[in-house]
Order: structure tokens, then C-alpha cells, then sequence
């Protein structure tokens, strides 16, 4: 099945899947395929991270949202343990203070 949406990955998270063991790395790139495909396969998140959704690729998660022009936006790719803390800390940076 052909890709309907793209996906854009900012720098610091193309840099940290480039990092990843090659066997990661695949997982990761066929789950951003998944995306492409389906920008619904992931989790609507709640709170503070609402607008945002999360796909489980193992022990890592890939935090994003869908944008106009079936753009799917990369927010943050990580370790489960920490993904969603630095995910609200990077979505604060950009909303600024409240």
C-alpha cells in the first residue's frame, strides 16, 4: 500500500535514530512508514501532551501530531522512561510561558 502522508523529522530526532542499533533503527523506520500509511495507529495522549499521539516501537516511543497537507510532524523519538517528560519539556519551550 502506498504512502498517503509524509512525515517531517526535526534534526535532534533524526540524529538520535541514526545513533540507534541497526536492529532499533529498522523498527523505528517501519513504524514511521506505519505512520505514513496510518496516522492513526498510535495513542491520543492526555493532559498537558493532548493534541499529541505516541506509537510503541518496542522500548521506544515515537511522540507526534498530524498537521495540514497530510503531514504527519515528528515531535520526539525515545526511551519510554523519559520520552514523555522531555516531550512536555520541548512542547513548553515552543508554547512558551503560560
Amino acid at each position: 500500500m502506498k504512502a498517503v502522508h509524509r512525515y517531517r523529522v526535526p534534526a535532534e530526532a533524526a540524529r538520535l535514530i541514526r545513533g540507534l542499533h541497526p536492529q532499533i533503527k529498522r523498527k523505528v523506520r517501519s513504524a514511521l512508514d506505519l505512520l505514513a500509511r496510518d496516522p492513526h495507529a498510535g495513542k491520543a495522549l492526555h493532559g498537558e501532551l493532548e493534541g499529541l499521539h505516541s506509537l510503541r516501537v518496542g522500548g521506544f516511543r515515537i511522540v507526534y501530531r498530524t498537521a495540514a497537507r497530510r503531514i504527519i510532524e515528528i515531535v520526539a523519538v525515545g526511551p519510554r522512561e523519559t520520552i514523555y517528560t522531555e516531550t512536555l519539556r520541548l512542547v513548553s519551550k515552543i508554547r512558551g510561558p503560560r
